[in-house]
């Protein structure tokens, strides 16, 4: 079940970050800003009433740009289409939030996520070199454009699905 993040679930996405992101987590402080920000729209994932993903999109409401901050899953649901039934949420939020394009950057030695988001219509604009630290890894800043968006048939499976948005880095 997919339900937007409350405050209240601080713990378990934090649990997740740092799982997900092991030389990157955002910290607790950065991360429940995120959660209560008027501009920040966050969605969890909960399998038995455990949180098992989770992500979030900076799409302030008229204006026309939006971004991918974060998307995670727990290892154990990667591969069963959630990662890609987030990132519609989130693409789908900026949408109704009148966006016309949506950004995100991922690490470049995260080809899942990669897959997944071009998979989806994202496009690469370019390259951020040493962008995730501390391993210096490049991110790719990719775009989609909101006005030719259409999610195709059902969330299909990738191998594993995680990724990062402009914020941090990426893991599969």
């Amino acid at each position: 079940m997919m339900r937007p993040a409350a405050p209240s679930d601080l713990g378990a996405i934090m649990a997740l970050e740092r799982a997900s992101f092991p030389t990157d987590a955002w910290s607790e402080t950065m991360m429940r800003e995120e959660l209560v920000s008027t501009h920040a729209h966050y969605v969890v994932l909960e399998e038995a009433g455990r949180v098992v993903g989770y992500g979030g999109v900076r799409a302030a409401r008229g204006l026309p740009d939006a971004d991918i901050q974060t998307l995670a899953l727990d290892p154990q649901v990667r591969g069963r289409g959630q990662g890609r039934a987030l990132l519609r949420a989130l693409v789908g939020h900026a949408r109704d939030s009148g966006a016309k394009k949506v950004f995100l950057e991922v690490r470049a030695d995260n080809s899942v996520a990669h897959s997944l988001y071009v998979s989806e219509g994202f496009g690469e604009l370019g390259r951020r070199p040493r962008y995730y630290q501390p391993d210096g890894v490049d991110a790719i800043v990719m775009e989609l454009d909101l006005r030719t968006w259409a999610p195709q048939g059902e969330a299909e499976p990738t191998p594993a699905e995680g990724g990062r948005g402009p914020r941090e880095g990426a893991s599969g």
